[in-house]
């Protein structure tokens, strides 16, 4: 891509905001060096991967990634048998812990279904020796110290020397607190030259003898080394030089290993940084609230809601921009100052943004093209040094435009023609225009000619379009008009801000004929815009609140149609608690009878009979007058098999039996799924199945079943009761067409919730799934996605 089209969009503002995002120097490096492609698989693949990163860290969060330097320069050096300081080791450690850490970190991404094909080329680099690692862990820190851990030597000797620091300040305490600290400036221990030394006045320089280190700068104070402390002072010194010749001993042991593994390293650190790039680029599209552009290979340009990245997002105008598909040059008129400088710019700079592999600052859907170049001749090119005006600058600029540009490239001109006088400039600006668009070149422009506004409707391909002005407030809307050139505000101008009416009416009367009619034309075609625009506008409001509507009616019958099945539910439980009461009522009866009969009274058995006939005649009548309001229907839905068909009750759908899997549990084929349903749960119908040749293959979404929710509540329930829930409520949720759901399980003990995870990860329907935000339950609720 030409560096001339980056400069005029204020590409590197783009570059620089990404660098801010990334946490690693090599990563900051890199975003400011990116460029846009204009190979279409790179960019695809760039794209793939700011889309797996994007959904990595909205499920999990952002990688566990932290500062560290480039280890370039310390690999080099060990390749020529150099030793490594402690800070680039501990670097080098960092890179590898945190290497380790991510790989931890992206365990489950093939449990939770997260696709992570574009970037596996850097999870796959993320690996690291044991041996090395547990080597630099017992040695170093990432600041580069060495552990006390690193060699028993070194352990030693830092024993020894904390020893005899204690040792010395001992003594050195007696001078500060006892008698002797009158002949001190201050009750302090010191040092100086590596020696603990304590201020003493001039005057008594001799009382302590020792060596005199130092003095104040007015000679008053010296700083004298006891004689009772030298030899210990001398032997710290001794250990301390043992202490850094064993630090040296290990830092070039480990340079020796770290050179085993100069690949190993590299690799991880690279990966390292291409994840951080990747990360920021997500970061990037958070910030600016981007989505992922669609890329077309013929080059059609379809921005939905386009907002220029660079303005406040409270203040810029978001604008259809289309390109490609029914037109491809577009003729922009109107107003100074209206945004359509602006509309170029966001148009160019959202392609070379796409092209980067970033996310693009406009609606979802939104698409975009892969061009070879992107041309702009775009703002004053006036050059002082080159005795150039404003026109001849331009034509410079558009001559070297019209020798390269091919049908692979996009072209941006702003206001062409403009800078001479009216009449040719307006013809130039058609030839060249003429010139472009044999090249089949995509191309959008901006001007002043009215000419060239019919040049937008003569000319095959070529749309004109407009950036709106509001008359009565004399101000622009910045809102994109396309198939509707810009028409002249001047008179209205002129009369809204009080010229004489008699003025304005002589200067309309001067404008010819067929100017006049075309901006009578250009009027009414605006005002049937806005009307339009002002109807499409109602009736999304109204499409909304029907959507709305039919939600709460539809939650309104799940509720109804709940209310119904526990009272249905109480009345079986009712009568069988009669039923209950009275068989245990029964029984005791009858075994009365019996043990009269034992005893010795004279009871025919024949009686004992007639007791039990009456008692299950009974149990039969409550059993009746229960059916009868509540079970009426059990009989004929128990009464199935095999192929016939039947209504799956807690769907509210038609099926028919395939399989008997259990003395009361069925499988049954609805639509294209095949369910799971209890002979409680079905209802045989009168319907005939369906012959073989004459099935009907209809799609889950057609189906909507009258009491499925879009949110599942198991918080209360028993673990096995939850799952079959959990396993009946996601095929109804299927049948009905549901996109997405919400599981409440709660916190609890964790059994729910772990058993949902497990359920949904062995789900092949279930596109993903993760805890809900904070504000909607947390890990309290899961929220699940269907392919």
């Amino acid at each position: 891509m030409n560096p001339k089209i980056l400069e005029k969009l204020e590409y590197e503002r783009i570059t620089n905001r990404l660098a801010d995002f990334a946490i690693t120097g090599p990563a900051k490096k890199q975003a400011r060096n990116l460029k846009p492609s204009s190979d279409f698989e790179k960019v695809k693949h760039n794209i793939d991967q700011t889309r797996a990163i994007s959904n990595i860290m909205r499920l999990k969060g952002p990688l566990p990634l932290t500062d560290f330097a480039d280890v370039a320069p310390a690999l080099k050096r060990l390749k020529v048998k150099a030793n490594l300081n402690g800070p680039e080791i501990g670097n080098i450690f960092l890179v590898l812990s945190l290497a380790k850490e991510i790989n931890h970190f992206t365990q489950d991404f093939e449990d939770r279904e997260i696709d992570t094909t574009s970037i596996d080329e850097y999870l796959d680099d993320l690996q690291v020796d044991d041996d090395l690692f547990n080597a630099l862990k017992r040695a170093i820190e990432f600041d580069g110290s060495v552990l006390d851990t690193a060699s028993e030597k070194l352990a030693r000797l830092r024993h020894d020397i904390n020893a005899n620091e204690i040792d010395i300040k001992n003594h050195m305490q007696r001078y500060v607190k006892g008698n002797s600290t009158k002949y001190l400036s201050e009750g302090i221990i010191t040092i100086r030259d590596g020696r603990y030394v304590v201020p003493v006045k001039q005057e008594y320089k001799n009382k302590f003898g020792g060596v005199v280190h130092d003095q104040s700068a007015s000679g008053q104070t010296l700083f004298i080394e006891p004689e009772a402390v030298l030899n210990l002072n001398n032997r710290q010194q001794d250990l301390l030089a043992q202490e850094r010749q064993e630090v040296r001993a290990i830092l070039d042991h480990l340079s020796r290993l770290i050179t085993q593994y100069l690949d190993e390293v590299s690799a991880n650190a690279k990966a390292l940084m291409q994840l951080d790039f990747l990360s920021a680029k997500s970061k990037l599209a958070k910030d600016m609230h981007a989505t992922e552009p669609i890329l077309t290979k013929d080059q059609v340009v379809e921005l939905k809601k386009a907002r220029h990245p660079l303005i406040d997002p409270k203040k810029v105008v978001a604008n259809d921009i289309e390109l490609g598909k029914s037109f491809d040059t577009m003729l922009i008129t109107g107003p100074n100052t209206g945004g359509k400088t602006i509309t170029l710019k966001t148009l160019g700079l959202l392609q070379l943004m796409a092209q980067s592999g970033l996310f693009i600052t406009a609606n979802e859907e939104s698409k975009v093209g892969v061009f070879q170049e992107i041309y702009a001749d775009i703002g004053d090119e006036q050059s002082i040094e080159q005795s150039l005006s404003t026109f001849s600058s331009h034509m410079d600029q558009i001559i070297k435009i019209m020798r390269n540009v091919t049908n692979q490239d996009l072209v941006l001109i702003d206001e062409l023609g403009a800078g001479t006088d009216p009449e040719e400039g307006a013809s130039l600006a058609i030839a060249i225009l003429d010139y472009l668009q044999a090249k089949d070149c995509k191309i959008v422009i901006t001007t002043h000619y009215p000419e060239l506004k019919l040049y937008g409707y003569n000319r095959v391909k070529t749309t004109n379009a407009s950036m709106e002005f509001d008359i009565k407030t004399l101000s622009p809307t910045y809102k994109l008009r396309i198939g509707i050139p810009g028409q002249s505000n001047a008179f209205a101008i002129a009369s809204h801000l009080g010229m004489d009416k008699t003025v304005v009416d002589a200067a309309r009367s001067l404008v010819k004929d067929e100017d006049s009619d075309i901006n009578r034309m250009i009027e009414r075609l605006s005002d049937q815009t806005k009307k339009a625009e002002s109807l499409r506008q109602t009736l999304e409001k109204k499409v909304d609140q029907s959507i709305e509507l039919q939600r709460k009616l539809q939650d309104g019958l799940d509720w109804y149609n709940q209310q119904v099945n526990r009272q249905l539910e109480k009345a079986q439980e009712k009568a069988n608690e009669i039923i209950a009461k009275k068989r245990e009522k029964a029984d005791k009866i009858i075994a009365d009878l019996e043990n009269q009969r034992r005893s010795g009274a004279q009871i025919k058995t024949n009686k004992i009979i007639d007791a039990k006939g009456a008692l299950n005649s009974l149990e039969k009548e409550s059993n009746n007058l229960a059916n009868n309001r509540v079970l009426q229907r059990e009989k004929r839905r128990h009464d199935v098999k095999v192929g016939d068909t039947v209504k799956v009750l807690s769907y509210g759908q038609m099926g028919h039996i395939t399989k008997k899997l259990s003395e009361h549990e069925y499988e049954v084929q609805i639509g294209i799924l095949k369910v799971k349903a209890s002979d409680r749960d079905i209802e045989k119908t009168s319907l005939p199945k369906p012959k073989k040749s004459e099935q009907i293959v209809r799609s889950s979404k057609g189906l909507r079943s009258q009491n499925v929710r879009a949110e599942l509540d198991l918080r209360g329930q028993r673990y096995e009761e939850a799952m079959t829930n959990l396993d009946r409520y996601i095929d109804a949720a299927l049948l009905s067409g549901l996109n997405t759901v919400t599981i409440i399980h709660g916190i609890g003990t964790g059994a729910i919730r772990n058993g949902v995870n497990q359920y949904l990860k062995r789900n092949r329907h279930v596109k993903d799934f993760g805890y809900a935000p904070a504000n909607e339950g947390g890990t309290g609720a899961t929220i699940v996605h269907f392919k």
